[in-house]
Formats: C-alpha cells, sequence, structure tokens
C-alpha cells in the first residue's frame, strides 16, 4: 500500500478507516492488472494497489495479504473473516470471507 497526499481526481475505491484491510470498488472498470487509486477517508490519505482480480462495482478489494482466518476489517472493526487466503489486490466477497454475524 503505498500513501500520499490526496489528489483532486476521483477514486476507484474507498477506505473507511486507517486500520481497514478492505476498501470498496466504487468504479466499474477496475480490471485485474489495473492500477488503482484509493481515497482513506479518515486521514485523506490516496493508496494504490494493482488489481489482481476483476472487481465489481461495490464489492471489496483486500488492502494487504490476509491469511485464511484473518479478520476483515472495515470501518475499523471487523466485519468477517477470511475462509481462504486472500492476496493484496484481490477481490473479496462472499466466495472467500464470512461474516461475523453467521
Amino acid at each position: 500500500m503505498t500513501d500520499q497526499q490526496n489528489t483532486s481526481s476521483a477514486p476507484d475505491f474507498l477506505v473507511h478507516d486507517d486500520s481497514d484491510s478492505v476498501g470498496v470498488v466504487v468504479v466499474e472498470d477496475s480490471t485485474a492488472g489495473k492500477t488503482l487509486t484509493g481515497w482513506v477517508m479518515e486521514s485523506d490519505a490516496t493508496i494504490t494497489i494493482e488489481a489482481i482480480d476483476d472487481i465489481p462495482l461495490g464489492h471489496k478489494i483486500a488492502l494487504n495479504d490476509l491469511a485464511s482466518g484473518d479478520h476483515v476489517i472495515k470501518y475499523g472493526f471487523a466485519i468477517g473473516r477470511t475462509t481462504a487466503p486472500i492476496a493484496k489486490g484481490a477481490h473479496l466477497h462472499v466466495h472467500n470471507t464470512k461474516t461475523e454475524k453467521w
């Protein structure tokens, strides 16, 4: 994850909290191999990550490598656990995570 000062260009994904392990994709062309720019709302920083999967609008991108069983952090809180290893830049959704509620 590369941190830098926020710029005026529209982000590809949003991150709510500096401690989050995922960002939410907010554009439709997040394809494998593309470098995506994210905005960290808490610190007003931008980060860049290369997508290693196609990631649909509204789905999550892993901000760092996660092992199977790791907590998924969003809004600064654990929202689920991984069910398989997930690499930085990978698509994170119901195929490789499980909610904390069930």
